[in-house]
């Protein structure tokens, strides 16, 4: 029952300083990789605008009456009624320094603020006993692959078709690690071709010398569409959190809507 739409400010894209509607179909050097991926997967209104407030008002004069801010608690001028925090299971808050000493944009300390704290558990390959453990207080976010689309498009295969074989796995991400062992722990021969995250990809950037399965993220994959070919697929990313925690959210939302 809710119009959400999603602001971001689009980073890397040409042009940052000019908002922008952006959809499946916007060039990603337009749109920016994140925000043409939220638009592809959603089929939500996407804005992108270095100024997050004035994303946030053109989203509401679109009719919209959720505001969903990609990465945004340091984003002061835009008010917020929830926050939620996103922390990895396994590097936490790191060496605990600001960039670019450490990996922090923020304070540890500002996570007190924040409304729920969700802990991205990645994949387990052992069973549910491989997995970090998460805290009193943390929901636990466990994410699945279990299939690949051609970019070229065409039926998705199960990753157990690749199970037992070679392939070039493709990650522009932030940690392309988690993306390779997802992939290993299929059973698939991975090998590792990590990139910088929000790379722009040209065709060169997957010619590997060997004619192998190429799969990578969606992230990446909306980047290279342009000039895949049939050996280029993408692997869907699942991300699944327990159902209490969507309870507690749409019952803060519920409470928002009656003020």
């Amino acid at each position: 029952g809710w119009k959400p739409g999603v602001a971001s400010r689009g980073y890397g894209r040409d042009e940052a300083a000019t908002p922008r509607w952006v959809d499946a179909a916007t060039p990603t050097a337009l749109g920016g990789d994140e925000p043409v991926l939220i638009a592809w997967k959603t089929g939500v209104p996407v804005r992108v605008d270095a100024d997050r407030v004035a994303a946030g008002r053109a989203l509401v004069e679109a009719g919209c009456d959720v505001i969903v801010c990609d990465d945004g608690l340091q984003h002061y001028r835009l008010a917020r009624d929830i926050e939620i925090e996103v922390v990895d299971a396994q590097r936490r808050y790191g060496n605990g320094r600001l960039i670019p000493a450490g990996p922090l944009r923020e304070p540890a300390s500002r996570a007190r603020d924040c409304d729920f704290r969700v802990v991205n558990m990645g994949q387990a390959s052992n069973g549910a006993d491989a997995l970090p453990a998460s805290g009193f207080g943390e929901w636990p976010m466990q994410l699945h692959i279990d299939h690949a689309q051609p970019l070229q498009g065409g039926r998705a295969r199960t990753l157990a078709h690749f199970r037992g074989q070679r392939v070039h796995a493709v990650a522009g991400i932030a940690h392309p690690q988690r993306f390779f062992d997802m992939l290993r722990a299929q059973g698939i021969g991975v090998v590792p071709h990590a990139f910088a995250d929000h790379h722009a990809y040209q065709p060169s950037d997957l010619r590997f010398g060997s004619e192998l399965p190429v799969l990578m993220t969606e992230k990446d994959a909306v980047k290279c569409k342009a000039f895949a070919n049939e050996w280029h697929f993408a692997v869907p990313l699942s991300a699944e959190l327990p159902a209490a925690f969507w309870v507690n959210l749409l019952d803060r939302l519920d409470k928002l809507g009656k003020r």
